[in-house]
């Protein structure tokens, strides 16, 4: 039995122990049979090295850096890039800013500084060139230590990009920015211990979760802001068919805003890492908001959303469930999730028509 660098790995070769990430997730089981299919998907779960079956020698480079490879981790490309870097230091130093001001409001009553709060998360988004620069950064920058900040900050920011794609004027797009950073301030009166809990909740955990929409409302309702920002923080688990809460509202009865912020903040808490799973990949989450949620929010601003962020990823390489990569090179706009890919051969295949296949990971 050795252990060896996912670099390393060649088909057939056997686990001697079972395939985990840092999480504790068990991904293989022990003595599954390699393929390069499982190989890639090691590599999409960050996994850095695997025990083998064979005879025991010395570790087959298994404290060294990982030579770079076609397959190398996405996320490991983008967090050594400048460009990442800098986000990364831009980032940390609004979401200190933010978390500041949230605390010194909410726990002692000083004043929140809107105005200031605003220009930093505009200044932090003029900084990224493009949307697809955007979402690379924001897929990278989820930590559990500041999660409830990092999740305001982020929803903020998706806010604005689809303001930005809706054509909002200046006014409008300030407006459901800050509807998407204010959007969870409620949950600072909600147990720290709660909000971190790593397995499923209680129904009494749940309805005390829930309230944050209530104590953001009433922390908010009484500042001189624009009292869709105050709705927005009532409101934006609040469903287009009924089905959210507090009041089981339907799309008639939810202010705009919030309609928008739920977007984004389910597409952004789809896309942070969990104990349990990597992040999703942007068409996995274009694929369950097709299968499960379309109904629920406001027809114009998802497919809107949705559209875009498929848009975003046109003419990038992308992993196949099976283990094969190919370019995205035609959006199916009745199924955003399943493009047209082309693969270096030449070849294309229409993931529309292929129930048993998807994109598993951007390269």
């Amino acid at each position: 039995m050795r252990k060896i660098n996912l670099n390393k790995l060649k088909e057939g070769m056997i686990l001697a122990e079972p395939a985990m990430t840092k999480g504790g997730q068990r991904i293989f089981e022990k003595g599954k049979t390699l393929t390069q299919a499982m190989i890639m998907r090691l590599y999409f779960y960050c996994i850095e090295s695997v025990m083998i079956e064979g005879e025991d020698g010395p570790e087959a480079d298994a404290t060294s850096e990982a030579a770079p490879t076609a397959v190398a981790s996405y996320s490991r490309q983008i967090k050594s890039s400048r460009a990442f870097q800098s986000f990364q230091v831009d980032h940390t130093l609004v979401l200190s800013t933010i978390r500041h001001n949230f605390e010194a409001y909410v726990n002692h009553g000083q004043p929140l500084d809107v105005s200031d709060l605003l220009s930093k998360v505009k200044t932090l988004f003029g900084s990224c060139k493009t949307s697809f620069d955007l979402f690379n950064m924001l897929h990278n920058m989820h930590t559990s230590k500041d999660s409830i900040y990092v999740h305001c900050l982020n929803v903020s920011l998706i806010c604005r990009q689809l303001g930005k794609w809706l054509k909002f004027d200046s006014q409008k797009s300030d407006l459901i920015t800050l509807c998407g950073l204010l959007h969870d301030i409620g949950k600072l009166k909600i147990p720290r211990e709660l909000l971190d809990k790593p397995g499923k909740y209680t129904n009494e955990e749940f309805d005390l979760v829930k309230r944050h929409t209530r104590y953001g409302f009433d922390l908010l309702k009484d500042l001189p802001l624009d009292p869709r920002i105050a709705r927005a923080a009532l409101s934006h688990h609040e469903r287009c068919d009924g089905s959210g809460y507090p009041d089981g509202s339907a799309q008639d009865d939810t202010d705009i805003c919030a309609l928008i912020v739920a977007i984004a903040d389910v597409y952004d808490a789809m896309t942070a890492a969990r104990a349990y799973r990597s992040p999703l990949c942007p068409f996995e989450v274009i694929e369950r908001f097709e299968k499960e949620g379309l109904q629920k929010y406001h027809p114009k601003y998802i497919l809107a959303f949705l559209q875009h962020i498929a848009a975003t990823y046109q003419n990038h390489r992308v992993l196949l469930s099976d283990g094969r990569s190919g370019n995205v090179v035609m959006i199916n706009r009745q199924s955003l999730s399943k493009p047209i890919i082309q693969f270096d051969d030449t070849s294309c295949i229409d993931l529309s028509h292929e129930s048993d296949l998807w994109i598993q990971k951007v390269l």
